[in-house]
């Protein structure tokens, strides 16, 4: 087992970063992050208008997988996620559906052994734990943590959590994986730009699967599969994610491209993971598809 530790963190993902860790494939390793405001707020008077934004959305990392290679897929698998006692949500400045009717406001709560969010002293709901920010390096220019592609990145995808597994494609030697950006509980699509912000440790198995390739993140959970892409178009951030779940069902489940665009439009799901940011800064779109029994994986 390796344990990285949060001062190890990186604001971009780069195929230039020096790796942190180096492991062979198949290794576990235990994350500790910051929260994505790299711990700046402590108290409801800490705003987000005074904090340092170069230091946001910071990536514990990079680790380097000794197997991995472009066009291998890394596959992390999530076993569990554990935050602090305390998270913050916030406000942020020109962001969110519903900015237009907000104050610029901080607010601390607290966490109940990873498991209740106390969100004032009447309302409590269960905590989700969640990984924000997760990736692997890119093939050309630098990509800043708080932005999503291709690559992962800030994906702010709810589903990956304990007991899921993401596959992300390897585009450098070692892949150059990191991950941060934990929130204790995120509605889908984020609307005002945070989730309950929070510090914590994430354990992990990370590997690689030679002989095939995808080209975007793909989350399994226990009962389904997950598509994910963002565009400066919800649009076309929501037909990509359908594209490549066709692509996943053509070839894995032997089905025509129509009967594939079929079966997703009956049994599936479009979902948002993120919503809240003004054109032209990207949003993130999922599909969703059930594992549908004697079907084979898609992975």
């Amino acid at each position: 087992m390796h344990y990285l530790k949060r001062e190890h963190s990186v604001y971009s993902f780069s195929k230039n970063h020096k790796p942190e860790l180096h492991i062979k494939s198949g290794e576990k390793v235990v994350f500790q992050t910051y929260d994505c405001f790299t711990n700046q707020i402590q108290s409801e008077e800490d705003l987000v208008t005074s904090i340092d934004f170069s230091k946001v959305n910071p990536a514990t990392g990079p680790v380097y997988i000794e197997e991995a290679q472009p066009g291998d897929i890394l596959k992390v698998e999530i076993h569990d996620v554990k935050v602090r006692d305390w998270g913050v949500i916030s406000t942020l400045p020109e962001i969110g559906v519903l900015i237009h009717r907000a104050e610029t406001k901080t607010k601390i709560v607290e966490v109940e052994n990873s498991l209740t969010v106390h969100f004032n002293d009447e309302i409590s709901f269960d905590a989700a734990p969640m990984i924000g920010v997760i990736g692997c390096a890119p093939a050309d220019e630098d990509v800043p943590c708080g932005l999503p592609g291709n690559h992962g990145g800030n994906i702010d995808n709810h589903v990956i959590t304990k007991g899921s597994t993401v596959y992300l494609p390897v585009n450098v030697e070692g892949a150059l994986f990191g991950l941060g950006d934990i929130h204790a509980s995120m509605g889908d699509g984020e609307i005002g730009g945070t989730g309950v912000e929070i510090s914590g440790e994430v354990e992990t198995t990370i590997s690689t699967i030679k002989g095939e390739s995808i080209p975007r993140p793909l989350v399994e959970t226990d009962d389904s599969w997950y598509t994910v892409a963002s565009s400066d178009n919800t649009d076309r951030a929501i037909q990509i994610a359908c594209e490549d779940m066709q692509d996943l069902l053509v070839k894995k489940w032997n089905l025509s491209p129509t009967d594939a665009y079929l079966l997703m439009s009956v049994a599936g799901d479009v979902q948002m993971c993120q919503c809240c940011k003004p054109s032209p800064i990207d949003v993130i779109a999922r599909f969703r598809m059930p594992k549908i029994k004697n079907m084979p994986r898609l992975i």
